[in-house]
């Protein structure tokens, strides 16, 4: 019993002492639901990642914006037919216009998800120069399901990255060379990653 309750009072210190170097979270309003448009569900979700890495409450997200089969409309924008029914498009003038809005669509949330990185004071610079935030997606043309020349952006200076560029990937690079490259800038130890074969050192 002495041994039990030795062990309660061990953790009840712990907790106490944990609690003398907790981090103010800022304030910040709490939504009473789902937000009524899509756009508006996605700031909220980016700006829950932006709070995250301010407070250090995390120091890795991943944010699927949708899955490959999604039938989802944006009315907002004004399609109405499906994403997935879209992105077949097969030359298709009006739907490639739409799958065009709908990629600006999710480029003008990103671009408000680094803006906020960027409005964030973070040590003498803000969160942007501090992250490494990778977007991008798993197919480059899904009229043909390529999963090759994927269209990648790598945003802030976090571990030394160099912007302003566009960089192209050796033929038959591994996108998992990129996860590793971005792994050690991190401090982690990881020898590959996936089917990766080496590091991306061109993002140096």
């Amino acid at each position: 019993m002495d041994e039990y309750l030795t062990s309660v009072r061990d953790i009840e210190k712990r907790i106490e002492n944990a609690e003398n170097f907790r981090i103010e979270v800022p304030e910040d309003q709490r939504p009473n639901g789902i937000p009524e448009t899509y756009g508006e569900h996605i700031r909220l979700m980016y700006e829950m990642m932006a709070l995250g890495f301010q407070t250090d409450a995390t120091r890795v997200a991943t944010f699927l914006l949708a899955h490959d089969g999604s039938g989802r409309t944006f009315p907002e924008i004004g399609v109405t037919d499906g994403h997935h029914e879209l992105s077949h498009h097969r030359g298709n003038e009006k739907s490639m216009k739409q799958i065009a809005a709908i990629d600006r669509f999710y480029a003008e949330q990103f671009a408000w998800f680094l803006n906020k990185l960027k409005n964030t004071p973070d040590g003498e610079g803000n969160l942007l120069d501090n992250s490494m935030i990778l977007y991008g997606a798993g197919i480059q043309n899904g009229d043909r399901h390529n999963h090759n020349d994927l269209p990648i952006v790598l945003a802030g200076h976090g571990g030394g990255i160099r912007q302003g560029r566009v960089v192209t990937a050796d033929e038959g690079t591994p996108m998992t060379n990129l996860f590793l490259s971005l792994v050690d800038r991190m401090g982690a130890q990881a020898d590959r990653i996936g089917d990766s074969n080496g590091k991306f050192e061109k993002i140096s």
